[in-house]
């Protein structure tokens, strides 16, 4: 899973007016890349419970959501596509992540992604 998470995910950056429009190369090329990484997350979340949670959350949280899926969806402007994504990362999240939390609180490693999400 780390080399999968290391090597395999890539998520281009390019410039706002380039994605702008949906229907260019680019802007496919970096939709296609964005959900596979999620589909990864996804794939990653599902050994909770069968490796070691601080594993699972470092790889899925600090080194695939932060990095990548995160930056992908700060870019993206807000509206419709912005909270699909956002509503499929969470889908992905364990419910037993957030057991004992307080109310208002969160993972650390979810600090950014819910700041996102109140905004």
């Amino acid at each position: 899973m780390k080399k999968s998470v290391e090597e395999d995910v890539f998520i281009p950056l390019y410039p706002k007016s380039t994605v702008e429009d949906k229907s260019s190369l680019h802007s496919k090329f970096q939709e296609r890349r964005f959900w596979s990484a999620v589909k990864l997350l996804s794939n990653v979340v599902l050994w909770d419970g069968i490796v070691q949670e601080d594993k699972v959350r470092d790889l899925g949280l600090s080194k695939l959501l932060n990095p990548y899926l995160l930056l992908n969806i700060l870019n993206t402007p807000l509206g419709l596509d912005n909270i699909e994504k956002c509503n499929k990362v969470v889908a992905c999240l364990p419910e037993r992540w957030f057991q004992g939390l307080k109310g208002g609180s969160t993972l650390p490693e979810l600090l950014n992604f819910s700041q996102h999400l109140l905004q």
